[in-house]
């Protein structure tokens, strides 16, 4: 079932404090603001790299930074919200996808293969290959023993490779979050035609703690917090994506906007004030980003 409130507790926000609340939701600007450069770069042919955006999905790597803490990251290829919502520099990223040398993969890979082992931040990188980040982040959380999280998308949930892996992880008992990023969309073609099958139930029968929840980042991180005590363990998160599989295409507006979700519920808290003033930081902080490189319009909000 899809939906804003699946699996969303009631009063979720009440039980943390505003400094949560509002850390999550500047992370959350920060990568809205971000990509809203981007997107402007690219249409201004700043940039020529294949560019995966995360506008709309950018809740839940909010809600993951409050927890999933000095944990080793394996995203996938859609990674900007993962990168920028754990403390990776913007300019670095913002170099890679104008093809630098300062980039997170010198100017390489773009969107692709964004890493980073700077500033706390433990991020590998991968070619693109869809889903091969999983087994990786299954073989290093074997040899180190560190915690680990493995982030993938709902196409990716569909390769051999990784439902191999979570099934090792479970036989080895690997202090692994796996995260599934489910927008419902392989491309254009929805999970109910691609497979009759649950990646929870999938998870649950190898012997792992599973469940479902929309991308409410209250939900996500108190839906977390209880998973991390029992890894290795899968969370699937409804996303709505609201761009194109690659590109700054739209086919219509999303079936959620989290985004202003949440910003509605931060003034329905009585936090509205200090919301605006996040989002405001930020969309200067980010056009300030995008201008020393590009002489670009003001970012629409």
């Amino acid at each position: 079932m899809r939906s804003p409130t699946f699996n969303v507790p009631e009063r979720v926000l009440a039980e943390f404090p505003p400094e949560t609340s509002l850390a999550i939701f500047d992370r959350m600007s920060l990568v809205r603001y971000f990509e809203l450069g981007l997107m402007d770069a690219i249409q201004r042919k700043e940039t020529n790299y294949l560019a995966y955006l995360s506008s709309g999905q950018e809740a839940v790597a909010a809600a993951l930074m409050c927890e999933v803490r000095d944990y080793m990251v394996f995203a996938q290829h859609r990674a900007h919200d993962i990168y920028l919502a754990f403390g990776g520099r913007p300019e670095a990223l913002r170099d890679e996808l104008l093809g630098l040398p300062a980039g997170t993969s010198g100017g390489r890979a773009g969107s692709n293969c964004i890493q980073c082992h700077e500033g706390g931040l433990t991020m590998f990188g991968h070619h693109g290959l869809i889903g091969e980040n999983v087994p990786q982040g299954v073989g290093a959380a074997l040899a180190s023993g560190r915690k680990t999280l493995c982030v993938f998308g709902d196409g990716s949930a569909e390769e051999d490779y990784v439902l191999a892996a979570m099934g090792f992880a479970a036989t080895h008992n690997l202090p692994i979050l796996f995260v599934c990023m489910d927008n419902n969309l392989s491309i254009l073609t929805k999970v109910a035609v691609r497979r009759s099958w649950k990646i929870t139930d999938v998870a649950r029968s190898f012997g792992l703690s599973a469940l479902d929840t929309a991308d409410d980042p209250w939900a996500v991180l108190h839906h977390v917090r209880g998973l991390v005590r029992q890894l290795p363990a899968l969370i699937n998160c409804h996303v709505c994506r609201a761009y194109w599989h690659v590109g700054v295409g739209c086919d219509g507006p999303p079936e959620w906007d989290r985004y202003q979700l949440v910003e509605q519920q931060l003034a329905e808290a009585g936090l509205r004030d200090t919301a605006l003033a996040v989002k405001e930081q930020n969309r200067i902080a980010m056009e300030q980003l995008w201008n020393r490189k590009l002489s670009l319009k003001p970012l629409k909000p």
